[in-house]
């Protein structure tokens, strides 16, 4: 009979996410790890053969918490029209906080090295926007809705910009508007002259 395991997988992915909010994702090792979570290294080697498997397993729990929360809040608006695009706003009206923003940041970092990890970010957008776009009334004005937020989202994880509060109720208000917007096929791509 196996030992009872007395280390959750769950709490040494905590203790991960603050090595990397504290010393970045380049000083991210499974000796750090270890320290952090108050456990042995070959704790730490037996959930997660490499540091890239915890890396890798950070950012699908990161993903799978990000689809749990967006899928709670397209719950909550009970079948209205749209509900995936302004479920995925409800999920963005309050800023991601400070320590979020540490381990998103880092965590790009280790992303922009490896692709096999880009692939989980990649799948899970694509199945988002295929979502979108198939279940909006407006498919259009939805995917432009998408592409805002996405953007907005991306200049606060990265802290390139961080808007006033006011300022970014106004942005999510008008993200909102352009759900319903309908883009005419006549407007010209911009002229470089």
């Amino acid at each position: 009979m196996g030992r009872t395991r007395v280390i959750d997988q769950q709490q040494v992915l905590d203790a991960a996410e603050r090595v990397v909010a504290r010393d970045g994702a380049a000083r991210l090792t499974l000796d750090a790890v270890a320290v952090e979570a108050g456990i042995s290294k070959a704790s730490v080697l037996y959930d997660f053969k490499s540091k890239q498997a915890l890396v890798a397993a950070l950012v699908n729990r990161s993903v799978a918490a990000d689809n749990a929360f967006n899928a709670q809040m397209t719950e909550r608006l009970d079948g209205a029209p749209n509900a995936t695009i302004r479920g995925r706003l409800l999920a963005a009206a309050k800023p991601f906080p400070d320590d979020f923003r540490a381990v998103a940041l880092n965590l790009c970092a280790a992303l922009a090295q490896d692709a096999a990890l880009r692939q989980t970010i990649q799948r899970n957008q694509a199945e988002v926007i295929e979502t979108i776009a198939t279940s909006s009334a407006n498919p259009r004005g939805a995917m432009l809705a998408y592409l805002a937020l996405e953007g907005l989202k991306l200049l606060e994880s990265l802290d390139y910009h961080r808007w006033p509060r006011a300022e970014r109720d106004r942005i999510i208000r008008e993200i909102n508007w352009l759900i319903d917007a309908a883009p005419r096929d006549d407007l010209p791509l911009p002229d470089p002259a």
